[in-house]
């Protein structure tokens, strides 16, 4: 009868060390930007103690304690803020490494498409006690993207060029979503036809050469805003493009430059994005 006891006081105890494992976190911390925005807009922004160097949305995060970023993590200042969850990226090993030793959760992020921005709502719901949030955001942003998606069916889909990187004022260091990653869902829904839709990565370094050939016949560039431009200043970048008239989207003037984080973070404002790209390849679709 003794063991017996002991066996079922053993069995509970196990049960309740689970349970306790599988709390919601209380104290969060965020290095990815995509997954801070993602933790306030299920309603875990109070659960938020410390981000990033370069996080900066919602406004709340300002307020908040900096702990490094991808490169250059604050191990020790992580580690000080009494954690019980870190949303670190995927590449991150020894960060991983070094919390799991102190015996703090990790939450793993890695890069993906669109439906990578469901999944990691998906985990992390339940993660932070805020699972009908997340699937409730979930549901908003898919019927948002469907909405776009509806807007531009049937019209004719521009080969588009999408950069998000380029030096100023020169058509050096261009780089381009390829046919991978949330940018080239993005334009897909949008009613664009991604010019490098064939290349499995999510972004292509493209030569002058290579961009005659490809012959775009729209280029979008879209810039976080931090590299937000002087009122004076989009003009003078379209000018860049000025070299390969013979590229139909110069030749039509069909050059278009979009500034704003919300542009290139794959997190809660991603379907906002997505119609950003949707207005400028189909007006007529919105008016």
């Amino acid at each position: 009868m003794a063991a017996r006891t002991k066996r079922l006081i053993l069995a509970l105890l196990v049960c309740g060390a689970a349970l306790h494992a599988q709390a919601p976190a209380k104290r969060v911390i965020s290095v990815v930007p995509a997954v801070t925005e993602m933790l306030f807009a299920i309603g875990a922004g109070p659960q938020v103690v410390a981000v990033s160097s370069y996080d900066d949305y919602p406004p709340q995060v300002k307020s908040l304690p900096r702990v490094g970023a991808l490169l250059d993590p604050d191990v020790e200042r992580i580690i000080s803020l009494r954690p019980d969850l870190v949303v670190s990226y995927g590449s991150q090993a020894e960060l991983q490494q070094q919390l799991k030793g102190a015996r703090i959760s990790v939450f793993n992020y890695r890069h993906a498409g669109l439906q990578g921005i469901f999944d990691v709502l998906n985990r992390l719901g339940p993660a932070v006690g805020r699972k009908a949030e997340a699937d409730r955001l979930t549901r908003d942003l898919r019927a948002h993207l469907d909405r776009i998606s509806t807007a531009v069916k049937g019209r004719p889909r521009p080969r588009t060029l999408l950069v998000f990187g380029r030096d100023r004022g020169t058509l050096r260091g261009i780089y381009a979503s390829g046919g991978r990653g949330f940018l080239h869902d993005m334009l897909e829904i949008a009613g664009g036809t991604n010019i490098f839709a064939d290349i499995d990565r999510e972004s292509v370094q493209a030569s002058s050469e290579t961009l005659l050939a490809r012959a775009p016949e729209v280029i979008l560039e879209v810039r976080a805003a931090g590299l937000l431009m002087p009122d004076e200043e989009p003009g003078e970048e379209r000018k860049a493009w000025a070299q390969l008239a013979s590229v139909p989207a110069v030749r039509t003037g069909r050059i278009r430059l979009l500034t704003g984080d919300y542009l290139v973070v794959p997190g809660p404002r991603v379907a906002e994005a997505t119609e950003a790209l949707a207005r400028v390849l189909h007006p007529e679709a919105f008016k």
